[in-house]
């Protein structure tokens, strides 16, 4: 059997991303990438299951998921369901010698993470945990002009995270408000995708100072029957040192109204800056300290064929690129990784140090805003 067989467990949001990714990564980015068979999708119950594997492409259905991670034609795993399932579904495909594809955040705890990046290791496959705006043209642009001291040295870093999906105090009760099914609050679902994307800007954290903050602590269930407390943070703020001495600060929060997908963030070095938007994904902010004074000032980068691989979706600038794009990309790095017997970016080992920060921020906050040393 010809071609790399793919199961993906969940078919939300995530789920349907992950399916449009594989089925059209060879298509847009190039015939040398390994050939994909849409195996296994897996979902409860199973009637939906079928209907759904039917829709994205599959050509098997299952309702069990412990039988899509063992089966002989599945060589790597989509892992796209609620936080709590990240775990086991993880080690029990890595046990089976499968490559794996899993959604952010890695696990509830920090010590779940360190035992599925071991596991990783000892298995010797390729994994990838789901940073996909890390993978957009213009942030890689931006890594590029860094990279090659377009702004200078990085002095200082801000970044902020913000949606309103928790804003509304009457909203229902959700396994997204308890510990045991979530884990962290908007660190956890929000705060580790900045993370992700000023780690790669500015380098590794060294150590923070932080505070959350529940804004509403309880909300109604669901029937009607009373309220249950909202255990994990809805905003979280930290103050930053990073290893090559830049500061920094960066908030999230689920609470904000009005905010829809506010990942922002500016670049601060001693010959200029870059911001970006997420909103506004296209798109660079860049001002640098050159020429006449009276000329000087931010200048707008839109991206297209010249940042790559802008110019495998769309083959003229201005005509924008989107998010479920960018998890095409991601699929073509895992499949290339696969294909060339190498490792993926974030891998499990990147990404656990995306972990250790989002929950320094949380110990620090716990603890009182002591400074905690990563």
């Amino acid at each position: 059997m010809t071609g790399i067989g793919v199961g993906v467990i969940g078919t939300g949001f995530m789920g349907k991303a992950h399916a449009l990714g594989w089925r059209n990564a060879r298509a847009v980015l190039g015939g040398n990438l390994p050939d994909v068979r849409m195996e296994m999708l897996c979902e409860m119950p199973m009637a939906k299951a079928e209907q759904l594997a039917g829709q994205f492409g599959f050509a098997r259905a299952t309702d069990d998921w412990r039988a899509l991670v063992n089966d002989p034609d599945v060589d790597v795993v989509s892992i796209t369901t609620p936080n709590n399932l990240h775990r086991e579904m993880a080690l029990e495909a890595l046990k089976a010698g499968k490559h794996v594809w899993c959604e952010k955040p890695m696990a509830l705890t920090l010590a779940d993470a360190e035992e599925m990046e071991a596991a990783a290791r000892a298995a010797g496959v390729v994994t990838m945990l789901g940073y996909n705006y890390i993978r957009n043209p213009a942030y890689q642009h931006a890594r590029r002009m860094i990279e090659d001291g377009r702004i200078g040295r990085v002095v200082h870093v801000r970044g902020w995270v913000d949606e309103d999906y928790q804003a509304d105090p009457d909203l229902p009760w959700t396994w997204r408000a308890k510990l045991a099914d979530a884990g962290l609050g908007t660190l956890g679902d929000l705060g580790c995708h900045l993370v992700s994307m000023i780690v790669g800007l500015a380098g590794p954290v060294e150590s923070l100072v932080a505070d959350m903050q529940v804004v509403h602590e309880s909300r109604p269930l669901a029937d009607g029957s009373g309220r249950s407390p909202v255990e994990n943070e809805d905003t979280a703020t930290a103050l930053i040192r990073f290893a090559n001495g830049a500061h920094g600060s960066i908030s999230t929060s689920r609470s904000a109204w009005g905010r829809k997908n506010r990942l922002d963030w500016e670049i601060h070095g001693t010959k200029g800056m870059i911001c970006f938007a997420q909103e506004r994904m296209n798109e660079l902010q860049v001002y640098l300290n050159e020429g006449p004074r009276g000329e000087q000032g931010f200048r707008t980068i839109l991206t297209g064929p010249d940042h790559p691989p802008f110019g495998a979706f769309v083959p003229a600038p201005g005509h924008q690129i989107g998010f479920n794009d960018l998890k095409v990309i991601e699929a073509a790095e895992l499949l290339t990784a696969i294909r060339d017997g190498a490792q993926a970016y974030p891998s499990m080992t990147d990404a656990l140090g995306f972990e250790k920060v989002i929950h320094a921020i949380a110990e620090s906050a716990r603890s009182g805003s002591v400074r905690v040393t990563l």
